[in-house]
């Protein structure tokens, strides 16, 4: 079958890449993809020479070629990627494919030339991109390694204080005539040990939005006003705290243990910029609908590369390990979590300030909820307890033993499952950790409760991701005690479980 040439002028004219024929190095036909990629009419092209559209790379590559056009075999001679030149004498990269036909006016070139402006520029930014993810990888690793070694320093110490403090306990405990007094100080060495690592847990948890959040109404002023002492005690005599409370401040609604755990971090940042000493400003005010809060000292202030990263996770000035990176981050979580904006403003030399903008809400602060009961004895009620850890196990079963309570204990949320099954009578409250290999809290709650509807169930967690719903909020109807608790804080959440 033999194509009309209207058909081949269509099909030349229809191909989306340039088309040239040429003979020799005369152009004898371009369709007009060719004329718009070049930047010539296409009638304009026919009849010059190839050599207005070379550059000096692709004129080199077109001289090797012409040995095969001229007398090499009828068909394709292959595809070079090259340089173009346009009418206006800019270059851009281009793919060309060519193929000798033999006609009867001779030896032709068919050229496709396909500009590859935006498949190299694609290419590029995939490199980019990769390269970017790689860096950033690097850069997590670094990150994850800061905060791995700040987190080791503070455990390292925390731990150094109890190992020794327990020796000590276990010295004068054995002594011929034990020192009781000597005894209970020592002890209290080892709890305050503990609970600077409880608030280093939760500094990490909040910065992963992983604390559980209890917002309510809050008087701010009063919160700053009972947490004075706190914060005084944590600066250290060579530092003033001065506190400014605007009157008749609206209420916001936010977790008061988050509120205090934002302050103390931004106090112990005070304290290391003023190491001779200085003062520190909390003052609060109100903006229409925003209440406003603000911490300022007196201290060498940031330069702007070391301000412009103060939010990032496990960035630091302190020198390697010790410091996790993650005061100001774990700031700026607290107060997103709870509908804020937080900003800092610092010059070297003339101090910090970080102000905190949040929700305004009523005029005056709602009654106050009932206060957590007191720890209460049980009454031979049963308890199931399931967890994990042994030793947390045991600790718990103990406490609850010894208040009253008969203790039914398993390992995981199997065997809990089990050891109800085999239990005739009732189990009033089941004590559940809320993350377990193989069934979480919340299943086993779900399937314990479905068999025993009348089970109350009290959750018990240092990480609560599981059973939280949006913000960090519990899902509704759940009750949660936060590891690590004191026996008065395990029987205190038991009764009031209970007797709810």
């Amino acid at each position: 079958m033999e194509w009309s040439a209207e058909l081949s002028g269509g099909l030349l004219q229809a191909a989306p890449d340039a088309i040239l024929v040429l003979d020799g190095m005369r152009i004898v036909l371009a369709n007009d993809r060719a004329g718009q990629m070049y930047g010539w009419p296409s009638a304009e092209l026919v009849g010059q020479s190839v050599e207005v559209l070379l550059t000096d790379d692709s004129r080199t590559l077109v001289a090797e070629r012409q040995e095969l056009i001229m007398s090499g075999e009828p068909g394709s001679i292959g595809t070079i990627v090259t340089t173009a030149r346009r009418r206006d004498g800019t270059e851009f990269p281009v793919e060309s494919s060519t193929t000798v036909v033999a006609t009867p006016q001779g030896r032709l070139a068919v050229a496709v030339v396909r500009d590859i402006t935006e498949r190299l520029r694609a290419e590029e930014e995939k490199d980019r991109l990769r390269a970017e993810a790689h860096t950033h990888r690097s850069q997590r690793l670094e990150s994850l390694g800061q905060l791995a070694g700040g987190i080791a320093h503070d455990f390292n110490n925390m731990l150094g204080v109890i190992l020794n403090y327990a020796n000590f306990v276990i010295e004068e405990a054995e002594a011929p005539e034990p020192d009781l007094t000597a005894i209970a100080a020592d002890a209290r060495q080892v709890v305050r040990a503990g609970t600077r690592g409880t608030d280093l847990t939760h500094q990490l948890l909040a910065f992963a939005r992983r604390d559980v959040v209890r917002p309510q109404p809050l008087d701010l002023n009063a919160v700053i006003g009972d947490l004075q002492e706190t914060l005084r005690g944590s600066l250290g005599e060579q530092i003033t705290l001065l506190f400014r409370p605007a009157p008749q401040l609206p209420s916001v609604t936010w977790d008061p243990g988050q509120v205090e755990q934002m302050l103390t971090s931004l106090a112990a940042n005070a304290r290391d910029a003023m190491p001779n000493g200085g003062n520190l400003v909390i003052d609060t005010g109100s903006l229409g609908d925003r209440v406003r809060l603000r911490v300022s000292d007196s201290g060498r202030g940031m330069p702007a590369d070391v301000l412009d990263r103060a939010f990032d996770p496990f960035f630091t000035t302190k020198p390697k390990g010790e410091a996790t990176g993650l005061g100001l981050a774990t700031v700026y979580g607290i107060v997103t979590q709870a509908g804020g904006e937080v900003s800092l403003t610092s010059e070297p030399g003339l101090g910090t300030t970080v102000t905190v903008l949040l929700p305004a809400g009523e005029a005056e602060v709602p009654a106050a909820a009932e206060e957590a009961p007191a720890a209460g004895r049980g009454h031979g009620e049963t308890v199931l307890v399931a967890e994990d850890e042994d030793a947390l196990r045991d600790v718990a079963g103990r406490i609850l033993s010894g208040a009253g309570y008969r203790v039914l204990a398993a390992d995981c949320g199997a065997k809990a499952l089990e050891v109800a099954a085999r239990h005739h009578g009732e189990i009033d409250l089941l004590l559940s950790d809320v993350v377990m290999p193989g069934m979480l809290g919340k299943e086993l709650a779900e399937r314990l409760t479905g068999v025993r509807p009348t089970t109350r169930v009290l959750y018990m967690s240092g990480y609560a991701q599981p059973v939280l719903a949006s913000k960090g909020n519990l899902d509704p109807g759940v009750v949660l005690l936060e590891k690590p608790f004191s026996a008065n804080d395990l029987l205190a959440a038991v009764r009031k479980r209970l007797d709810s």
